[in-house]
C-alpha cells in the first residue's frame, strides 16, 4: 500500500510538472521570444563594444607613436590625407576602379551579416509557431488533467465521513451511513 502511494506521488510530480512546464511555455512563448531576442542584441552591442575598445586602444597607441617619434608623422600623413609621396626606392600600389568596386562592395555587405540576431533556440521559434503552439497547449493541459484524474489523491475506502446537522461523524465499515432524520413511516391505506 505504501509502495503504491510513492509510485502514484512520483507519477503525479511527473505528469502535471511537465505538463504544467509546457502549459506555460505555450502562454509565455512570445515573452521568451521577445527575451532571447533583446539578449541576443545585447550580446551584440556587447561585441560591438570591444571592437570599439580596441580600436580606440590602438588609436591611443598610434597618437602616442607619433607624439614620441615625429618622423611616424610625415611617414603616416600620405597614406592618411591621400598625398602621394614622392620619396625614392618606394613602390605604391595602384587601385583600379574595378578593385575599389569590389572593395566597396564586399565591405558594404559586412554590416548586413552582422544584423542578424542569434540567440533565439530554434526549439523555441518552432514551439512558437500557431499550429504546434495550439497542439502543445492541448498536451500540457491533458497531461495536468491525467495527473489530477488517475494520479491524484484516493479515498481511504475502509472509512468515509459523513456530515448530518449535529456535525461531521465517522461511519465504520459496513454500516450504512445516515445522512439527515430517518423518514417518517408510509401512511397506512
Amino acid at each position: 500500500m505504501q509502495n503504491e502511494r510513492v509510485i502514484r506521488a512520483v507519477a503525479f510530480i511527473v505528469f502535471f510538472s511537465i505538463g504544467a512546464a509546457v502549459l506555460s511555455s505555450t502562454i509565455l512563448c512570445d515573452d521568451l521570444l521577445e527575451y532571447y531576442y533583446y539578449k541576443g542584441l545585447l550580446n551584440q552591442s556587447e561585441e560591438h563594444l570591444k571592437k570599439l575598445e580596441s580600436l580606440n586602444a590602438d588609436y591611443d597607441t598610434l597618437l602616442a607613436q607619433v607624439e614620441g617619434n615625429p618622423k611616424e608623422l610625415a611617414r603616416l600623413a600620405p597614406a592618411t590625407l591621400g598625398i602621394e609621396s614622392n620619396e625614392p626606392n618606394t613602390a605604391y600600389p595602384r587601385a583600379t576602379a574595378g578593385k575599389l568596386a569590389a572593395a566597396r562592395h564586399a565591405l558594404a555587405e559586412e554590416p548586413n551579416q552582422t544584423t542578424i540576431i542569434q540567440g533565439v533556440p530554434p526549439w523555441l521559434g518552432l514551439c512558437c509557431q500557431w499550429p504546434r503552439r495550439h497542439i502543445l497547449f492541448i498536451s500540457g493541459a491533458t497531461l495536468v488533467l491525467i495527473s489530477f484524474i488517475f494520479f491524484g489523491p484516493t479515498r481511504n475506502p475502509s472509512r468515509t465521513m459523513t456530515v448530518t446537522s449535529s456535525g461531521e461523524h465517522e461511519v465504520e465499515p459496513g454500516q450504512t451511513a445516515k445522512t439527515g432524520p430517518e423518514p417518517p413511516p408510509p401512511p397506512a391505506q
